[in-house]
C-alpha cells in the first residue's frame, strides 16, 4: 500500500482550488494556475516563501522582455530563442533561477497571443497571483514534528545507554561480546534527527535556530568522543583498581542520560576521581603503566564529553513546563 504525505496532498487540493479560481475568473490559459501551485508548494515555508517570490519575479521580468522582443523584433520561434539567451543569465545574476521554467510557459503565452495588450497582462498577472497565492496559502500549514525529534532523542539516549554498557562490561572483565551494531544505527539516526530539526527551522519565519538541532549536534559531538575512546577501552589488556573505578562512573552515568540530570555533578565527580588516581601509587610493570595511561586518556576524553554537555542550555519538558532540562 502506498502513502499519501502531507506535500503530496496539498498539491493535489491546491492545484484543483488554482485552476478553479482562475478558470472562474475566465482567465486565458487557466491551467498554468495549477502548474504554478504544484510547483511553489515545497517542503517548508521558508523555500514555499524563496519559490514563490523567485518565480513572481521572474514571470514579471519575463512578461516586459516578451513584450520587447515579439514586438520590436518579431514573433518567431528565433526569438523565443533569442529572448531565452538574454533572460535566462538576467534569472541567474539575480538569483531566481527557479522561476525559469514558469517563466517559459508566460512567454509562450504571450508568443500564442501574437499582440501584446493591457488585457494579456492583466490575464498572465492573474494566473501568476492565483498560483503562487494558492500556494502560499496551502503552505501555511506544517504538520509538527516534535513526537518525530523526541522519538530520535529516545533511540539516540538508548544506544548511548547500550554503548555505554559495553564499555562498563569490557572495563571489568576484559571480554566482550558486542557486535557494535548500536555505533552504525546512532551514526544514521543523528544524521536524519538533524534533518528533522533543521526543517523545523524552516517552518518558523521568526526562529533562526532549534534547540532539539541544538541538542543533536551535541550528541553527535559527543558521539564522536564515543567512537574516539572504544578502541581506547578495547585495548585495555590487564584489569587494574582504576578500571573498576571508571567503570562505577560509567555505571552511575549510563543510568543518567535522560531529562533531569546535570552534567556538573558528574564533571564534579570525574575531577574527584582524576586526584584520586594521581594519590595511588606508581604503576609497577610495563603492562600496567600502558593500561593507566589509556585509561588516564579515556578519563581525558569524558571531561570533553561532559563539557559538551555543559555547555548546551538544555530543553524544555513540554510547552506548559518553562523549567530547561538537562542531559548527561
Amino acid at each position: 500500500m502506498f502513502r499519501i504525505g502531507y506535500r503530496t496532498l496539498k498539491t493535489g487540493i491546491g492545484t484543483a482550488v488554482a485552476i478553479s479560481i482562475a478558470q472562474w475568473f475566465q482567465l486565458d490559459n487557466f491551467v498554468s494556475a495549477g502548474i504554478l501551485t504544484i510547483l511553489c508548494i515545497q517542503n517548508t515555508k521558508k523555500k514555499s516563501v524563496n519559490a514563490s517570490w523567485s518565480r513572481f519575479l521572474a514571470c514579471v521580468i519575463a512578461m516586459v522582455i516578451s513584450a520587447a522582443f515579439f514586438e520590436f523584433i518579431a514573433y518567431h520561434p528565433a526569438v523565443i530563442g533569442l529572448l531565452l539567451l538574454v533572460f535566462i543569465p538576467i534569472t541567474v545574476a539575480l538569483n531566481i533561477k527557479e522561476g525559469i521554467v514558469t517563466s517559459s510557459v508566460i512567454i509562450l503565452h504571450i508568443y500564442s497571443a501574437g499582440n501584446v495588450t493591457p488585457g494579456l497582462f492583466q490575464n498572465e498577472l492573474g494566473i501568476i497571483v492565483i498560483g503562487i497565492g494558492i500556494a502560499l496559502i496551502m503552505n501555511l500549514y506544517m504538520p509538527s514534528v516534535d513526537k518525530e525529534m523526541i522519538g530520535y532523542q529516545e533511540k539516540i539516549e538508548s544506544n548511548f545507554y547500550k554503548i555505554f554498557c559495553e564499555m562498563i562490561n569490557y572495563l571489568r572483565t576484559n571480554d566482550s561480546q558486542w557486535d557494535g551494531k548500536e555505533i552504525t544505527e546512532t551514526e544514521q539516526l543523528l544524521k536524519e534527527a538533524k534533518t528533522i530539526a533543521f526543517k523545523d527551522v524552516e517552518n518558523h519565519f521568526l526562529r533562526h535556530e532549534n534547540l532539539y538541532y541544538l541538542y543533536f549536534k551535541m550528541r553527535e559531538k559527543q558521539f564522536e568522543i564515543l567512537q574516539r575512546i572504544l578502541p581506547i577501552a578495547t585495548s585495555i589488556s590487564l584489569t587494574v583498581e582504576q578500571g573498576h573505578r571508571i567503570a562505577e562512573f560509567l555505571d552511575e552515568l549510563s543510568d543518567h542520560i535522560h531529562p533531569g540530570n546535570t552534567a556538573l555533578l558528574y564533571l564534579k565527580k570525574l575531577y574527584d576521581m582524576k586526584v584520586e588516581f594521581e594519590q595511588m601509587d606508581l604503576p609497577k610493570t610495563r603492562e600496567e603503566f600502558e593500561t593507566r595511561a589509556a585509561l588516564y586518556q579515556f578519563v581525558q576524553e569524558m571531561e570533553q564529553y561532559l563539557l559538551l554537555k555543559s555547555s548546551f542550555k538544555g530543553i524544555k519538558k513540554d510547552e506548559n513546563d518553562q523549567k530547561e532540562v538537562n542531559y548527561t
